[in-house]
């Protein structure tokens, strides 16, 4: 059973992945322009996770929020996807990799909690191993020890949840994918998902679709809803039962996406979209 999710869980995330040197200041921006979770990740390959908290701890002292009113989600990431800039002893157990990872991740933030802890990605594409149980079952005891109030699974395949479901007797509150409309948005996961009451955060989902996005029919909805695209692919995502994550780095941009939470849309239009899947 997964963990179940408290009602402070936002409506959109905002991705701080790539940004690098501006990871500071877009992360201070998110929040000014209203965002309330924060996503990122203990791997300085791809996340710049101590400049997140610079941008939370600029935005604490401007008086736009206080740590309560964040929503905070990171991950810990295995080897195999770090470069050598670990933040944690590459011969320690993953167990204690789990732990030192969190620690690390407490201090780069600046808080004593995140309110979601995420497993990037199982170590391989298709099997769940000993060592993704290990990994899990240590993320299980930092939630226990309070230093997180829940847990989730990223980048994983359906195969991956079931073989996790029959290993485990807790599952992830949040799993959180990359989105491809030619794999139906991810249909059969998101479908394991619902069925669980397990909350789906979809990743990439304008980058990963580029077909999608320029698609006539997609622009024609924008058109109908007095929306631009963007905001239409956020609104089918939320509508679908999705938890949407933005990374942009455009201030505008962000009110858009924001603005999205506002679009309804019809059934027969939701319908049209997801004609475009696979």
């Amino acid at each position: 059973m997964p963990t179940t999710p408290p009602t402070s869980i936002p409506s959109f995330l905002y991705g701080t992945a790539w940004k690098e040197d501006r990871t500071a200041a877009l992360t201070e921006l998110a929040i000014q322009t209203g965002f309330r979770g924060i996503d990122t990740a203990n791997q300085r390959k791809h996340y710049f996770e101590a400049a997140v908290g610079e941008g939370l701890a600029a935005a604490y002292r401007a008086g736009i929020v206080t740590r309560a009113d964040l929503f905070l989600q990171t991950k810990f990431t295995s080897q195999p996807g770090q470069d050598e800039r670990l933040p944690y002893d590459p011969a320690a157990s993953l167990s204690k990799q789990v732990a030192q990872s969190m620690a690390s991740s407490l201090e780069h933030l600046g808080t004593d909690y995140v309110d979601s802890y995420v497993m990037h990605g199982p170590f391989t594409r298709y099997d769940w191993t000993d060592d993704d149980a290990e990994v899990w079952e240590a993320m299980i005891r930092e939630r226990n020890a309070g230093r997180t109030r829940l847990l989730g699974v990223s980048n994983v395949s359906l195969e991956q949840l079931e073989r996790m479901e029959e290993a485990h007797a807790e599952g992830p509150a949040f799993v959180q994918n990359r989105c491809y409309a030619r794999l139906g948005w991810d249909r059969d996961v998101r479908a394991f998902c619902r069925d669980r009451e397990i909350i789906y955060q979809g990743f990439s989902l304008l980058t990963a679709n580029q077909d999608v996005v320029r698609h006539p029919a997609v622009a024609r909805i924008a058109m109908r809803a007095d929306a631009t695209i963007n905001q239409v692919v956020f609104a089918f995502a939320r509508t679908v039962g999705m938890l949407p994550l933005t990374g942009t780095s455009n201030a505008d941009h962000m009110q858009e996406d924001l603005a999205s939470l506002d679009i309804t849309l019809s059934q027969d239009t939701l319908r049209d979209i997801e004609s475009l899947a696979g």
